[in-house]
């Protein structure tokens, strides 16, 4: 009889670290004026990134319908993250942007997730945590890193 635990724990192990940090991020993004955010608004903001997208774009990137996407940019617009404009190559495509209010909460997530790692350095020691980072980078495809997870959680 084996001492390990069963394979199914790592899975869930990693997903609930995900969550626990995701987590307070955001309660500590509604502290410092953002509140209202959901996890798959960090996705939209990444794949928007600095030169915008258009709705058909975002849709693909997260793995989502054009409609999912579009209605995720009409309640982030509304919270004043996002506004559109025409692209000023190409006058028939609309393009999403970040406003300054989405560029403050990415600046302020950066500095929050600066954050959360040194807590978990200090819990589990700045070597370990190094070393478990580097473990996650041996046994983790670079073909993973992929902002589709809306997408793929919900199954589309």
């Amino acid at each position: 009889m084996s001492s390990d635990p069963p394979g199914y724990e790592l899975p869930l192990r990693l997903l609930f670290a995900f969550r626990g940090l995701i987590d307070d991020l955001h309660a500590e993004l509604a502290k410092q004026g953002h509140p209202g955010l959901r996890p798959m608004h960090g996705f939209v903001f990444q794949a928007i990134g600095p030169s915008g997208t258009t709705a058909v774009e975002l849709g693909r990137t997260l793995g989502v319908t054009k409609q999912a996407a579009g209605k995720t940019i009409d309640t982030l617009e509304r919270l004043g993250y996002l506004h559109r404009e025409r692209d000023p190559e190409d006058g028939r495509r609309l393009l999403v942007r970040l406003t300054d209010r989405g560029l403050d909460c990415l600046a302020k997530s950066a500095q929050i997730f600066d954050r959360l790692r040194a807590e978990w350095a200090e819990t589990l020691g700045t070597g370990r945590l190094r070393a478990m980072e580097e473990d996650l980078r041996k046994v983790v495809s670079p073909d993973s890193a992929r902002l589709d997870l809306p997408g793929w959680f919900s199954g589309h």
